[in-house]
């Protein structure tokens, strides 16, 4: 077994700062914003009515209300004994950027500086010893704690609640990161939670091998995180979802430390791996995994094509999945998503002439497809070859690999760009369930028409988009954005309402409330149809054995 240099016994990395790595009223980083393109102005003018010009801006830092701190003095000591005083933090940004994640409703309150809840503290511990100890000091004394990856939940997933507790302390993992070791013989690498997508990806490719998750926070998420909400990645299609990949998990909870070992397959009772799968924190930290991967590809092939219509499109992919010839990236827009994507291409003279070129092969409102191979040299061409016949079958017209080449490139700026619609006072919002090719055009039908209902009180024509991009045997994901104007007054109120009229129409009409991006505290209220009262009483079970106070991510996941 090869090990990585930041192994168990050489962690050194006590440089990491108090600050998480996004900007706290925001998405990503400063240098890699850019404002909104004139194209999207153009539609803004066009469908909303707006003028284009910004109308919204963050509060400065300085001028945000906090909550006074909670954390008795003595306790803060005891926490900072556990894992060192540099690394416990109760400073304003280390406060404010651990206080919520990167939901609408996350970033409305962020920018507008309402933090009704922030931690007390910020604590980082750099092992699962360490984190024993934090645990162990914060149910003697009665303190909430929240375990912190990446910030990225959409879903309220990270919101610090201190529940029916005295204080509340955001538990910082990125110091339990790196690559600990790979097993080249079993294609298993074992990682720290707090891994960032790019760090792991980086030393990975160092022995030759990939994981392949490239979920759309890839850049700022964690291992952990992903383990904990069921991340499933854009090359799901290909390399599986998280649930696939797990082999083996660490998981420190305050009654104690659950360790799974890495197994190919066991029939050693029920897997509980599964169980710490989708825990979102409440039942206690995962700080190690272990998981399957795979040799970096020899070879890569990108291909985009246009399908005469959604239903088509979907026809389609059902056929690739079933006869199990699918790219590893399979994404395929509805007609509105397909038009809004050229709109925002703008009057390239290029767009242009593959408009008319569509309109001539009868594709006058035209879906894309973007697909992406990656494998062996054979393997790849014998895929595409297969997957061209079938697309060809469903009136699949071929446009060439640059859509599918700039569609990757831009693959994770889309939420750069809903912090500049933010500023210029446009809802914008996503969520996605998934379920059986049987049901998929009835759940797409319920949940886009329940949602353009909801905004049509605001704007006439809303902005309604979808795709399909994880694909399996038997059924597959549809992923919504939907936008319209909003008012500073009415932004939470509007977004509540579009939020639980998609959330009803998913639980009424057969999908499952979240496919990838989790229950935390938005979905909780539609868990139970999914997974019956008898299965939650097992779950508040399980979770008194493994925390009996309820100090783990209160008001989370549990109805």
């Amino acid at each position: 077994m090869s090990e990585a240099r930041n192994s168990r016994s050489q962690r050194t990395d006590t440089h990491v700062p108090p600050v998480a790595p996004m900007r706290w009223w925001g998405w990503g980083r400063d240098s890699e914003a850019s404002p909104l393109p004139e194209a999207a102005r153009k539609l803004l003018r066009e469908r909303f009515g707006l003028d284009g010009s910004r109308v919204d801006a963050p509060v400065a830092l300085g001028d945000i209300e906090l909550p006074d701190c909670r954390l008795d003095e003595r306790v803060r000591n005891r926490l900072a004994d556990a894992v060192g005083a540099a690394h416990v933090h109760s400073d304003r940004i280390a406060r404010v950027s651990h206080a919520a994640g990167r939901s609408y409703p996350d970033l409305v309150r962020l920018r507008a500086g309402d933090l009704a809840t922030a931690p007390d503290a910020v604590v980082m511990p750099g092992s699962a010893v360490e984190v024993e100890r934090v645990l162990a000091i914060a149910r003697s004394e009665g303190v909430a704690v929240v375990p912190f990856g990446g910030g990225t939940s959409v879903v309220g997933g990270v919101e610090p609640l201190p529940g029916q507790h005295a204080a509340v302390v955001t538990l910082d993992l990125r110091r339990l990161s790196g690559v600990l070791a790979v097993d080249p013989a079993a294609h298993v690498a074992t990682v720290g939670a707090g891994t960032t997508g790019p760090d792991l990806e980086r030393a990975l490719r160092a022995h030759g091998v990939t994981l392949g998750h490239f979920p759309q926070s890839f850049e700022f998420s964690t291992v952990g995180g992903w383990v904990a909400a069921r991340s499933s990645g854009q090359a799901s299609s290909g390399y599986g979802r998280i649930d696939d990949v797990l082999v083996g998990t660490d998981l420190v909870a305050p009654a104690g430390r659950l360790v799974l070992p890495a197994l190919p397959a066991t029939a050693a009772g029920p897997d509980l791996r599964r169980l710490v799968l989708g825990s979102e924190g409440t039942l206690g930290v995962v700080t190690e995994c272990s998981l399957r991967v795979r040799p970096l590809p020899a070879a890569r092939h990108y291909e985009a094509w246009s399908l005469p219509s959604f239903a088509d499109g979907c026809e389609a992919l059902r056929a690739l999945a079933q006869e199990r010839i699918l790219p590893d990236v399979a994404r395929l827009s509805d007609e509105e998503e397909t038009a809004i994507s050229l709109a925002l291409a703008g009057d390239h003279p290029g767009v242009a002439l593959v408009r008319r070129y569509l309109r001539l092969r009868g594709h006058r409102q035209p879906c894309l497809l973007v697909t992406i191979y990656e494998g062996d040299g054979h393997d790849v061409a014998w895929r595409r070859a297969r997957c061209r016949r079938v697309l060809r079958g469903y009136g699949g017209v071929a446009l060439g690999s640059r859509p599918a080449r700039q569609w990757e490139r831009e693959r994770f700026r889309g939420p750069y760009l809903r912090d500049a619609l933010l500023d210029h006072g446009v809802l914008v919002e996503t969520l996605e369930t998934a379920t059986l090719w049987s049901n998929l055009a009835r759940l797409y039908g319920a949940v886009r028409g329940a949602l353009r209902s909801a905004l049509t009180r605001v704007t006439p024509d809303p902005v309604v988009m979808c795709h399909v991009s994880h694909l399996y045997e038997t059924g597959a994901s549809l992923y919504f954005t939907f936008l319209a104007p909003a008012e500073a007054e009415e932004r939470i109120a509007l977004w509540a309402a579009a939020k639980r009229a998609a959330c009803e129409a998913i639980v009424a009409n057969g999908g499952t409330i979240s496919h990838h991006h989790g229950v935390g505290r938005d979905h909780r209220e539609w868990l139970e149809p999914e997974d019956s009262a008898l299965g939650l009483a097992a779950l508040r079970a399980l979770k008194r054995e493994l925390d009996p106070d309820g100090i783990m991510n209160p008001g989370k996941l549990l109805p």
